[in-house]
Formats: C-alpha cells, sequence, structure tokens
C-alpha cells in the first residue's frame, strides 16, 4: 500500500508539471557557464611572430574561454595567447566554435593578447602566399593552427557537459600601478616627436609623463552562489616585457593571470587586452629580464584590487544578452593590390612578405563588402565591447564615458586584419601606430566605431 502511494503521488506532481507547462508556464531557467582552457603553446622549430620555437619553456600559451547559456543561442567568448588572428583565421576559429557550441559565428568574440613571442593565424593570407608561390609563409603557415582550431572546438563541445549554473554575476574595478603608459609621445607642435616602446631605455623617454591611458583593470565574474566559476580581467596595455628569445612566453599578462588561478583556483581565470594600442609598459621598463615578473605582480595586485572589491549581484537569463552592429571600416587609401601582390612576390624578407599579405587579405574582403561585427554583452548592468584591431585607449574611454551608469569595459585585439587603429586626429600627429606601416583603415574610421558603440550602448537618450 505504501508503495502504491508513493506511486501515486509521484504521478500526481508529474501530472501538476504537465499542466503548468501546458499553460504556458515553465520555472524560470537559470544561466549556465562553461569554461573551457587548451594549450595552444607551438612546438620546436614551429614559426612564432618573429622567430621559430627554439625551445619550450614552462610557461604555456593557453587558449581560455567561456560558453554562455542562457534563453537564446550560447555566448562564446574566448582569449588566446597569440599576437593576432585575423582574416581568414577569425572566420575558421569563430565558425569552429560557434558549431561546438551550438550557436552562430556572430555570437562568438575571439580576442589575443597580442603577446610577440607567439604565433599568429589568418588563413587568408596564407592562401594568399601560396597561391603567389612564396616558400616562407612564416607566421601564417597554418598547420599548427588547425591542430589547435579542432582542439579547441573538442574543448568547447566537452565544456557543455560540465556547465554551472550561474546564480549571481560579480563587478570589481582594480587600478593597475607603474604598468601602463602611452607610446606616443608629443612635442610642441602637436606632432608625434617620439614613440615610448613597450622596451624604452631612454630615460628622457621614461621620465616624460604617463599620458592618457586607463589605469583601470575591470574583472567580471561568474558565480554558482558562494562559489566561482569563472573571472574575466581586462585590461588595456601592450603586454611585452621582452622578446624574441624564441620561446613561447605568455609574457607579463600570463604570468599574473597564473598568480590569481593560484590563488582562486575555483575559478577559470581568463583575461583579455583592453584596448592598448597606443598604449605600452616603456615608462617602466627598459627590457631587463627581471622586469617581466615586476610587471606581472603589478598587474596581479590589480587583478586582485578588482578581486577584492567585487560586488555580487543576482543573475537570471533576463540579464544575459548579446547583441552586434555590422561594419565597414573605411580602407586605407595607401593600400594597393598590385603593389602589395608585387611586394610579396618580391620575397625581399619574410616579414615584408607575411606584412603585406595580411593587408592584401584584408583589402580584399573590403572589396567584397566584408563587415566587421561589434559585439556588445549584457549581463546585468555590466557591458563587454568586442573590437577588432589594435585600438587606441581613446575609444575605451569614450565609451565609458557614454554611459558613466552602467558597467562598461572593452577587449580589444579581435579581427586582426586592420592592423592598429587610430582616432581621427592621431593619423595627422604622425607616429608609428598610424603610419602605413602599421594601420590598414583610414582616419575615418573613428566616427564608425563611435556610431557602432553608441547603437550598443544605447547611449544616445534621444535616439531611444
Amino acid at each position: 500500500m505504501k508503495k502504491q502511494r508513493r506511486s501515486i503521488v509521484l504521478l500526481t506532481v508529474i501530472n501538476i508539471f504537465l499542466v503548468i507547462g501546458s499553460a504556458g508556464v515553465a520555472a524560470p531557467a537559470s544561466v549556465r557557464v562553461a569554461t573551457f582552457d587548451v594549450d595552444v603553446t607551438p612546438p620546436v622549430g614551429s614559426a612564432m611572430a618573429y622567430d621559430p620555437v627554439k625551445r619550450v619553456d614552462e610557461l604555456t600559451l593557453r587558449c581560455r574561454g567561456v560558453v554562455l547559456l542562457g534563453s537564446d543561442k550560447p555566448v562564446v567568448l574566448c582569449a588566446v595567447d597569440w599576437i593576432g588572428i585575423g582574416n581568414g583565421g577569425q572566420d575558421a576559429f569563430r565558425e569552429a566554435l560557434a558549431g561546438a557550441a551550438g550557436t552562430t559565428p556572430d555570437r562568438v568574440a575571439v580576442h589575443t593578447l597580442h603577446q610577440h613571442d607567439a604565433p599568429g593565424c589568418d588563413f587568408a593570407a596564407e592562401q594568399i602566399l601560396r597561391e603567389l608561390g612564396v616558400q616562407k609563409l612564416g607566421r601564417f603557415e597554418g598547420a599548427f593552427q588547425r591542430q589547435v582550431l579542432q582542439r579547441a572546438a573538442d574543448a568547447v563541445t566537452e565544456s557543455l557537459a560540465s556547465a554551472q549554473v550561474a546564480t549571481h554575476y560579480g563587478w570589481g574595478v582594480g587600478e593597475v600601478q607603474k604598468v601602463a603608459s602611452n607610446r606616443r609621445i608629443l612635442g610642441a607642435d602637436g606632432n608625434v616627436s617620439a614613440t615610448r616602446w613597450t622596451a624604452t631605455k631612454d630615460p628622457a623617454l621614461q621620465a616624460a609623463p604617463e599620458g592618457t591611458i586607463d589605469p583601470q583593470l575591470t574583472l567580471l565574474s561568474f558565480w554558482n552562489n558562494d562559489q566561482p566559476i569563472a573571472a574575466l580581467s581586462y585590461y588595456a596595455c601592450h603586454p611585452q616585457s621582452y622578446y624574441r628569445m624564441g620561446i613561447p612566453s605568455p609574457d607579463f599578462p600570463g604570468i599574473a593571470r597564473f598568480i590569481r588561478g593560484q590563488a582562486v583556483p575555483q575559478a577559470l581565470h581568463v583575461h583579455f587586452n583592453g584596448a592598448g594600442g597606443n598604449i605600452g609598459a616603456g615608462k617602466y621598463n627598459d627590457g631587463a629580464k627581471e622586469n617581466r615578473m615586476r610587471l606581472a605582480i603589478r598587474l596581479a595586485d590589480g587583478m586582485q584590487r578588482a578581486w577584492e572589491t567585487t560586488k555580487k549581484h543576482s543573475l537570471t537569463v533576463d540579464d544575459l544578452g548579446w547583441q552586434t552592429v555590422p561594419v565597414n571600416l573605411p580602407v586605407a587609401e595607401h593600400l594597393n593590390e598590385a603593389k602589395l601582390i608585387e611586394s610579396i612576390k618580391a620575397e625581399s624578407s619574410e616579414t615584408d612578405s607575411v606584412g603585406a599579405a595580411r593587408k592584401l587579405a584584408w583589402l580584399r574582403r573590403c572589396k567584397t563588402g566584408q563587415t566587421i561585427h561589434i559585439g556588445c554583452l549584457r549581463v546585468g548592468q555590466a557591458r563587454v565591447l568586442h573590437m577588432p584591431g589594435e585600438l587606441f585607449v581613446e575609444y575605451q574611454l569614450a565609451a565609458k564615458a557614454m554611459r558613466p551608469d552602467l558597467h562598461v569595459t572593452m577587449a580589444a585585439y579581435g579581427d586582426y586584419g586592420p592592423g592598429y587603429i587610430g582616432t581621427t586626429v592621431a593619423y595627422g600627429e604622425g607616429g608609428y601606430e598610424t603610419s602605413p606601416r602599421a594601420s590598414s583603415v583610414a582616419p575615418g574610421v573613428e566616427p564608425v566605431l563611435t556610431v557602432a558603440v553608441r547603437q550598443l550602448l544605447k547611449a544616445d537618450r534621444t535616439a531611444e
């Protein structure tokens, strides 16, 4: 009799849920967060940005990220310890991760941290080099990159089975001291008089003020009640302390990430480079090897400050959103297809050939009308903008100023195709970052990006 009564009760409960479901009322769904982490360290002999790998150290390069699962299709956020993933490389990564997560490519953001002792990826540039008979493909020889792409896709798929319910999100801010400084030193005439590279030995350049930077490191975290699931940090600065060692290295941001991972091992720590195109560590770094750890500890201290100031907020599926705006970035006038092909065929140097191939890939994409998607993640009162290229810090500061009522941050170094992206005024000031060698977009790029960011943040109140 007891067993019979239990069966009746169970059937009654099931019927109640069926009735509720048929009435269109369901129990509220929860946000779930899956994490993935893949070793993307190139083997000995393979090409990095500037040199082949001589040996592999104890520091590995990582491809890390999260899959956010809510009421809409999944969102994938990925950060890679490579110098850049652009053009055809971006297409391939986003398509593969989208397929692995069961979503669409426009809901996938792939960024690099821009370390220089690391590989690059551009399958469109690789194809151009092969078609033109270039023998030395350098960083664009894509065999290893395709292996990584498959491993990353497999990791994303596997992560979904262990996705955790995220009951809360957290937001924290920490100031980073004595790391970032502006690279562009302006003279009395308002033009760039010197570049303060990421390793600067000139005492006069080191003594110059920090200039325009964003000293804030922002931290977006996801929690299952009191248990952290993932911590996503954002800070705008070139990541180099020293390089061209032939040893793959995540440099000081990767070490800082490791330090915080050891302090909070329950969570996966994912770091994104903000709009650091015109920002480096040159004021505080003369290239001495000891400075790598000094910079890492300072950055880790900023991460810790952000963690300690984190305030948690309840999270529901209604708090999670993703929106994109497709943009056509104006092409730099100096890009000429015939001249780029001539430069590639000349093979004067491996660096010149691969650089010209990347620019040609970018030019052809723009000519065919292919757009770049500017993305914005909404998590409660937090907004994360996902941007292309080596973006100037002014874009990040402007975005924050648009919505002071929200928690706004930015990840740059998305599609690496356009190279450096300066402000309109910067193209008239001279300097390396806005030179034909470095930037493949025109000065009119600023209003295009500003309109897109404003639309995503809905900063123009009159337009709402």
